[in-house]
């Protein structure tokens, strides 16, 4: 009988090895970082802090949000690209970085298209935005106010290559006057000189420019989207404003390092779309003028692979160029 015992034990522990050892660990065990290639302050950095938070209670580990500015995104975007690919890194990003800048940069640190896509995190109008006191009180007003000052408005921008920047050179060849461009890194110092008066004018996206607009710091003029925003209603787009067919948008969307394994992938997105959908994110994304998208990881990569045929299109016809 102990014979019986014993070897009916030992074929159960055979049968059942191969399922125990294919088991994987419990993702994540440890904490989660997430990176923005961007300064902290700027709608950029707030919505990954934001959804950091809702992440962290539904994996039950810390989500820390690392700020690596510079070179347009290319320094937190290359951290990231070299990191472990397990999941435990991920990227979020305005465009540049994932489909924008390697149609600017000689030497890419980093290939974009490697990236691993999870999803795209939000998306919102830009706005074309002036300082308290220029001179120009209206789009049409600022159009020709331009026109009459070729070459001397300042525009701030997020950095070279920035949404914020090719905005804005799209709006220069779509009014057909020349602008100064002045490079920031990121929305937080470029969004101070423009209430500071140090600049005349700033493209973003209406989550980062709303409150000021409605202090009386800035002025937003016009939205660049293809309809008037519901978060500033009564504020024309460029379209209806003599510049038709405009359109430009920001979006962030999270990835991670490449060669991450579709299964850590599916994971991550999982709780991603989770968090998009819970009540409490979508009510603090508004707060930042900002819609969660949240599709899935395919419709992601292919979106994504849109962007950058776009945005080439954009810098050809632009000519823009980095100095």
């Amino acid at each position: 009988m102990r014979h019986c015992l014993a070897g009916a034990a030992a074929a159960l522990m055979l049968t059942c090895s191969p399922a125990i050892a294919a088991s994987p660990p419990s993702f994540p065990d440890r904490p989660v970082r997430i990176i923005v290639p961007y300064p902290a302050g700027g709608t950029a950095d707030v919505l990954p802090r934001l959804l950091g938070q809702h992440l962290g209670r539904i994996w039950g580990q810390p989500v820390v949000v690392e700020n690596r500015a510079g070179a347009g995104g290319n320094i937190g975007a290359d951290a990231a690209a070299k990191a472990t690919p397990d999941g435990y890194t991920l990227l979020a990003t305005p465009p540049a970085p994932l489909v924008i800048n390697q149609n600017l940069y000689r030497d890419l640190p980093y290939d974009p298209a490697r990236f691993t896509p999870i999803t795209t995190l939000a998306s919102a109008p830009n706005v074309l935005a002036v300082r308290k006191d220029f001179p120009a009180r209206d789009i049409t007003a600022f159009i020709a106010y331009a026109k009459a000052h070729p070459g001397q408005i300042t525009v701030a921008t997020q950095g070279n290559g920035t949404t914020s920047h090719l905005t804005g050179a799209m709006f220069a060849r779509a009014a057909g006057t020349p602008f100064v461009f002045v490079p920031y890194r990121g929305t937080a110092p470029a969004m101070a000189d423009l209430m500071g008066g140090q600049v005349d004018v700033f493209f973003d996206n209406i989550g980062s420019m709303a409150a000021q607009h409605a202090s009386g710091m800035t002025r937003i003029l016009a939205v660049t989207s293809a309809q008037r925003s519901p978060l500033l209603p009564e504020v024309p787009t460029l379209a209806e404003s003599g510049l038709p067919g405009f359109e430009s948008s920001t979006w962030f969307g999270l990835v991670a390092p490449p060669d991450t394994p579709p299964a850590v992938a599916a994971q991550v997105h999982a709780a991603v779309i989770e968090a998009l959908r819970a009540p409490e994110i979508v009510a603090k994304f508004k707060e930042q003028g900002v819609l969660p998208v949240g599709e899935s990881r395919d419709e992601a990569e292919a979106f994504m692979q849109r962007e950058r045929q776009r945005w080439k299109g954009v810098i050809e016809t632009s000519d823009v160029t980095l100095n």
